[in-house]
């Protein structure tokens, strides 16, 4: 049996995605539909006050990195720009869709930012898996708006994920056009 490989360019064309836009795209949806889950699960879950202080650990170590990789995903997005739409569409879909990616992206890079000046406003250190971010000096204004900011951009995020899916799943099983085929691992 031989095995397949993936011939696309890392880079993007005018029209489709590369390998690196692709595996940029999928690692932080991975990390920030988990953020988002175990940040909904501390808010809302059944645990113990102990139980919760574990997850927020993780939750901010893993956050802290989900900045620093997201700070290259936005970069790489912002320097490559978007391919061309996959199909003809209605203005306002194309506008909507174009919306809801800088959408996505200023999420990518408002939540864990926040989240963590949240956190050293506070008062408190944040472990990065045994790099310490050193707690400031408390700022109440300030820890409060990266509070607020950090839940509204949650639930955008949320908003956004159903707008995004949605979209790709239409283009996917109604309009049988490439859009979703050309974000997939593999090359279509």
């Amino acid at each position: 049996m031989q095995r397949q490989t993936d011939t696309a360019p890392l880079n993007d064309s005018s029209s489709s995605y590369g390998l690196v836009s692709r595996l940029n795209h999928w690692i932080v949806a991975a990390a920030m539909i988990g953020m988002l889950v175990s940040g909904l699960v501390m808010a809302y879950g059944p645990f113990e006050r102990e139980t919760v202080f574990v997850i927020m650990g993780w939750h901010k170590a893993i956050g802290v990195l989900v900045l620093a990789y997201g700070i290259w995903r936005v970069g790489w997005r912002v320097v490559q720009g978007f391919a061309a739409d996959a199909a003809v569409m209605p203005r306002w879909q194309a506008v909507a869709s174009r919306l809801t990616h800088w959408g996505l992206l200023a999420t990518v890079l408002a939540m864990p930012l926040s989240g963590l000046l949240m956190t050293i406003y506070r008062g408190r250190e944040v472990d990065v898996f045994g790099l310490i971010i050193p707690a400031q000096g408390k700022i109440d204004w300030l820890a409060n708006a990266a509070g607020m900011t950090h839940q509204f951009a949650a639930w955008g995020l949320a908003g956004l994920l159903v707008l995004h899916v949605g979209g790709a799943l239409k283009h996917h099983f109604i309009d049988r056009d490439m859009t979703l085929r050309r974000m997939a691992l593999r090359s279509a």
